[in-house]
């Protein structure tokens, strides 16, 4: 845990001089630029290197080495197409079953995606960066590093919807769903919180949000469809988290303050605002899904761009003061929780192992 703490620390120092919009001069390189660009590389570079040296680390690590296998052996897995051509390529590159450069190829192209989404689409770099490492979801993209990846690539689609650029947001969510195909549901939810809604349709929105609660054997049914691998399994017992509703209440609370007049005709904001407000609604009514938390992740990932924001439009200084230390603060307990189940079989990112220094444990295809 030292470890965690002392990479979160240190990472999030080093953002701290980074400006995201520094003063451009034409034909130079200012001072700023190039402290945003050494900054940016070392950060990269200790996220990379701490997910890419770890050796059975994170929930399922074991399961997609065993994955990658199957894949190998040209067996079924329930992976996506791009997942089995990128083990495909890089084991016959390697000449083994190399999944270290398999799980450093993902960690590469993660935090990559991460950390451009957050210097082009924050308002202050150092506190989205804080709120990322806080919230907990660069340590926990050493589990599911398919799904980490997909949501990386959705924050980064934000900017496509804000601009209205509908065929490259489309494009790259296609792209993305080649590793996750849960990706492909940011493709009706950004489109719905990019259109400005009137109270009559909310109401009608929140109306159909309470067939969820009377109809959900048929909801059910609907996702086993969609996802066949899920029939029979714990995937469908569902469940969600009040630390999330808690958390989209007190944003939703936070950003009604500023809704008729910073937030209500600026396109952005109220993006980000209707994100919000469908994660809590996700959260609330359709807690029997299964993993609502992943659909739900897509939506308030949106968070470290929307806070940062509405403390901008926060035009008395004493209040912004305030506010921010208020959002430092829950931000800190929210790790302290994540950490404290760092152990548990949920999570399993402790104890930190490296291949540096430790063995892989046997897979199934090992035992049998």
């Amino acid at each position: 845990m030292i470890l965690y703490l002392t990479v979160a620390a240190g990472t999030v120092l080093i953002a701290c001089m980074v400006h995201s919009r520094p003063l451009v001069q034409p034909y130079m390189v200012t001072r700023q630029q190039m402290c945003n660009r050494v900054c940016l590389l070392i950060i990269f570079l200790v996220l990379f290197l701490l997910s890419a040296l770890r050796q059975n680390v994170g929930n399922d690590y074991a399961k997609y080495v065993e994955f990658m296998h199957l894949v190998n052996c040209d067996s079924y897995v329930p992976t996506e197409a791009g997942f089995n051509l990128l083990v495909k390529i890089l084991y016959g590159l390697s000449g083994y079953e190399n999944y270290l450069l398999v799980f450093a190829v993902y960690a590469f192209a993660t935090i990559f995606l991460f950390l451009l989404a957050i210097y082009e689409q924050s308002d202050e770099f150092p506190l989205t960066f804080f709120l990322f490492m806080a919230l907990g979801y660069y340590f926990q993209s050493f589990s599911t590093v398919r799904y980490y990846l997909a949501l990386a690539a959705a924050l980064y689609a934000m900017k496509f919807v804000i601009r209205k650029q509908w065929g490259r947001f489309i494009l790259l969510a296609a792209l993305g769903s080649l590793f996750h195909k849960s990706l492909l549901v940011i493709l009706p939810l950004y489109f719905m919180a990019s259109l400005t809604w009137k109270w009559w349709q909310l109401t009608l929105a929140g109306l159909f949000c309470t067939t969820f609660l009377f109809f959900q054997e048929f909801y059910l049914q609907v996702v086993v469809f969609l996802y066949s691998t899920y029939e029979e399994t714990e995937y469908l017992e569902g469940g969600t988290s009040y630390i999330n509703i808690m958390r989209c209440a007190a944003v939703l609370v936070f950003s009604l303050f500023y809704y008729r007049k910073k937030i209500r005709g600026n396109r952005r904001m109220q993006f980000y605002f209707y994100l919000n407000l469908g994660a809590l609604a996700l959260y609330v009514f359709c807690s029997f899904l299964p993993i609502i938390s992943r659909i739900g992740y897509y939506l308030t990932i949106s968070h470290i761009f929307f806070l940062p924001a509405l403390l901008r439009e926060t035009e008395n200084e004493k209040w912004r003061k305030l506010l921010k230390a208020g959002i430092i603060a829950a931000a800190v307990c929210y790790f302290a929780v994540y950490m404290r189940r760092a152990y548990d079989d949920g999570t399993r990112i402790l104890p930190y192992q490296s291949f540096l220094f430790h063995d892989m444990v046997d897979i199934l295809s090992d035992r049998n």
